[in-house]
């Protein structure tokens, strides 16, 4: 049996998605290069970045996420290295950000009519093209009316700079705000089974209004991977040595809430935690989960996805598992930058 699941892994293709109210059709799983740029990452190799970027659109992975910040542009020149190959550009849907500055290796929000107009070039030249797909604003930035951002946003969009407007981080507040002056294509924000709460009221929102969701942190940071180990140590400004899900006592609760997943996928679906993961969300009504890599065996999350689901009762022992095993859930909220001073 196992043999037979891994030949079918290797077959499927990922699931595809139009993004409403766009010419683009992307797959329901991405690649995210978060990880690719080095910086909170603890460095990059950038030989095996550009093969990992490679091997997913080898696997059918139609849609890779990058950002400026990322590595402070190295993801985005990753990502442009990668499809420098004649015709991979033009089966590759871009998504990348804009809005965050960065001075003396700290980052901080800058949402401004200028800031877009000088990111979007610079952007352009690190990915080696005349135009990004789905263009998404990475957080709301207080010092910054949306209106004005929203304005810069639609500008791009108008000269086809841009094939799709996102925002990212954003409230349904805030995207009523985005959307009284520039269409609104893309949402992304962090989702996957161990921050949920997109799902009160942004998601519902996003199906109301035909707003594709992208969900970052399909993995959780590598939690869901099942490679973790209760010994498991991370170096040099790797962000998991801050962030409170990676500390004792929550790192046992929520290794023991994948092993638990780990057994139930094995036993009902022959597949890994990994691939529940990301078919869970799938199954949410997300419409793209974002699965980070930067090794091409590290793409597995996009394998073993397809052709099956989850019904609600498998849903339902999904959440028990994790409600009952992680006694002090915490959210992604320590990632969020500064404002400008």
């Amino acid at each position: 049996m196992r043999q037979s699941v891994q030949t079918q892994m290797r077959e499927s293709q990922p699931e595809s998605v139009d993004i409403p109210g766009t010419q683009l059709r992307v797959s329901r799983v991405a690649l995210g290069t978060w990880a690719m740029g080095g910086w909170m990452w603890g460095g990059t190799d950038e030989s095996a970045s550009v093969a990992t970027i490679r091997a997913a659109l080898d696997q059918g992975i139609s849609l890779i996420d990058t950002a400026p910040v990322y590595g402070f542009g190295v993801s985005e020149e990753i990502v442009g290295q990668a499809l420098a190959v004649p015709g991979l550009r033009a089966r590759t849907v871009i998504a990348t950000k804009v809005g965050l500055e960065w001075r003396d290796g700290k980052i901080y929000r800058n949402a401004s009519r200028a800031r877009i107009m000088q990111e979007i070039d610079d952007s352009l030249r690190r990915l080696r093209t005349d135009y990004i797909d789905i263009y998404q604003v990475h957080w709301p930035d207080p010092l910054v009316s949306i209106a004005e951002t929203a304005e810069a946003m639609r500008t791009l969009y108008q000269q086809g700079k841009i094939r799709a407007i996102g925002v990212s981080n954003f409230s349904v507040a805030q995207m009523e705000t985005f959307r009284r002056v520039a269409p609104l294509h893309v949402l992304q924000s962090p989702y996957n089974l161990f921050e949920r709460a997109i799902e009160a009221q942004i998601l519902p929102y996003c199906r109301t209004n035909n707003i594709a969701t992208l969900g970052y942190g399909a993995l959780c940071r590598g939690l869901l991977s099942g490679r973790m180990r209760p010994d498991t140590t991370f170096q040099g400004d790797d962000l998991r040595r801050i962030d409170p899900k990676f500390q004792p006592p929550r790192f046992a609760q929520y290794l023991n809430a994948v092993r638990r997943l780990d057994e139930l996928a094995q036993r009902s679906f022959q597949r890994r935690v990994i691939h529940l993961a990301v078919r869970w969300m799938l199954d949410q009504g997300i419409s793209v989960a974002l699965c980070g890599a930067r090794r091409p065996d590290q793409v597995e999350a996009a394998l073993g996805v397809a052709d099956w689901s989850l019904d609600g009762a498998d849903r339902a022992l999904i959440e028990r598992i994790v409600n009952t095993a992680v006694a002090d859930p915490v959210g992604p909220e320590f990632m969020a930058p500064p404002q400008r001073a």
